[in-house]
């Protein structure tokens, strides 16, 4: 399976603990692609349909519907977590999602 960044996955995220986001649903790849293409692990912002205003959330709409990318729900699975590819964001989405990680985790 060919996983790039900023790829819209299909990820069974249980078992979960606490306050992490559950159950199989649409993430986005972050990891860069040369991570993606050596590692058995990829780092995965979920989605969410909950509407929260945070200001690590980055709203989209996907085949009509709309979500937000958690941002400040980022996580490492292991590929064998994914079902499959559904989709990629947009030029917007993507330029959205980097802002909002380096506000997040750079000084």
């Amino acid at each position: 399976m060919d996983l790039e960044q900023y790829s819209v996955i299909l990820v069974n995220l249980d078992p979960t603990v606490g306050s992490e986001i559950k159950k199989t649903r649409p993430c986005v790849i972050i990891s860069p692609n040369e991570m993606n293409k050596f590692l058995r692990t990829i780092v995965i912002a979920p989605m969410t349909t909950t509407p929260k205003k945070y200001p690590t959330r980055i709203p989209v709409k996907m085949n009509g519907q709309k979500g937000m990318i958690a941002i400040d729900q980022i996580r490492t699975i292991d590929r064998k977590r994914i079902i499959k590819v559904l989709d990629s964001l947009g030029k917007r989405e993507i330029q959205k999602c980097k802002e909002v990680i380096k506000e997040t985790f750079v000084d």
